[in-house]
């Protein structure tokens, strides 16, 4: 398959998302009927609020994922931590609280921290899941010795983003600011080069793509996004903590999967990202509904395995399917 045909669109970019956008009516329909208080203007706001973190740190995993070689970011979740803590213990702490900053540093450290892992995946050609849950462990021990134990305060205007009273915060407009710029990207030659290099990284090499410098890419444009998401996740807690976060790596991964992102490469996008998340999301309110006592924690750790079981039975039918148009 040439360059030209994956432009011209040959191979269907949306069909993926059938499935989890019919769960996400299913899902909607559920939550009308057994939680009607998520559809007031209070429940908006504070689903905006929750769920903010997880559709990022699910967009973060995307286009790594995109690029193929099951690079799936083990990481994320003890990342986006290590930038909340330090936002809190060396920003905030040292009188540093501006906007500019804050933003500045949580961008700077999720891509550089990005890019050094592409550098070791790339150049030194360790497997990605070695990479990455080497940082996962690495990033885990790191965040306990910044921050032993969760506290801190978060500036004033992140502990006002993160009131949860106004559906329309600038939580919100993160997460819009954050589609639009994967919606500019999927314009670019970079995007159909992420999709070729996922899908067949020999062809995409043929066909002149320069794959190393499209995975390096990938992963800076993933280092964004975690940034992005551990500003919501400060908003979130007004605070830090060094071990919250690292939930985030299996949640993102289940909803990376449940937004039909194929974990071979070469499928996925921003769209399935926050369709993924929001079901993550309405899944643990559903949850939430009914009384498991002192087995809810267990009762939400097993559906969360589950989903995650069955969305990838339902991505290898999908491939399976699919299979035939995409030669």
């Amino acid at each position: 398959m040439t360059l030209a045909a994956y432009s011209s669109g040959r191979v269907s970019r949306d069909s993926h998302l059938v499935v989890p956008a019919a769960l996400f009516m299913l899902l909607v329909l559920a939550c009308i009927v057994r939680s009607p208080a998520l559809f007031t203007g209070t429940g908006i706001a504070g689903a905006v609020l929750v769920a903010a973190p997880l559709v990022l740190a699910t967009m973060a995993l995307t286009p790594i994922v995109m690029a193929g070689r099951g690079a799936v970011d083990l990481a994320v979740g003890p990342l986006l931590g290590f930038i909340n803590v330090t936002l809190i213990q060396w920003l905030a702490g040292n009188g540093i609280t501006g906007p500019v900053e804050f933003f500045a540093w949580a961008i700077g450290i999720g891509v550089a921290y990005q890019l050094f892992q592409a550098f070791v995946i790339v150049f030194v050609r360790v497997a990605p899941i070695i990479v990455t849950l080497s940082s996962y462990l690495f990033l885990s021990g790191i965040n306990l010795m910044v921050m032993p134990r969760a506290g801190g305060v978060a500036p004033d205007w992140l502990a006002r983003w993160g009131a949860g009273v106004d559906p329309f915060s600038p939580i919100l407009a993160i997460v819009v600011v954050a589609l639009a710029f994967w919606g500019l990207l999927t314009r670019t030659a970079f995007h159909t080069h992420l999709r070729m290099t996922g899908l067949d990284e020999r062809t995409a090499y043929t066909s002149g793509v320069r794959i190393e410098a499209v995975r390096f890419a990938a992963h800076a444009v993933g280092g964004v996004f975690v940034g992005l998401a551990a500003i919501c996740h400060t908003a979130l807690i007004s605070s830090g903590d060094p071990i919250q976060a690292g939930t985030y790596t299996l949640q993102a991964i289940t909803a990376l999967v449940l937004g039909g992102a194929s974990m071979a490469g070469g499928r996925g996008g921003a769209v399935g990202a926050l369709l993924g998340a929001l079901n993550m999301f309405m899944i643990s309110r559903l949850l939430a509904t009914f009384n498991f006592g002192m087995y809810s924690g267990y009762a939400t750790q097993m559906s969360f395995g589950l989903i995650l079981i069955a969305s990838l039975l339902i991505n290898v039918l999908v491939n399976s399917a699919n299979a035939p148009r995409m030669r």
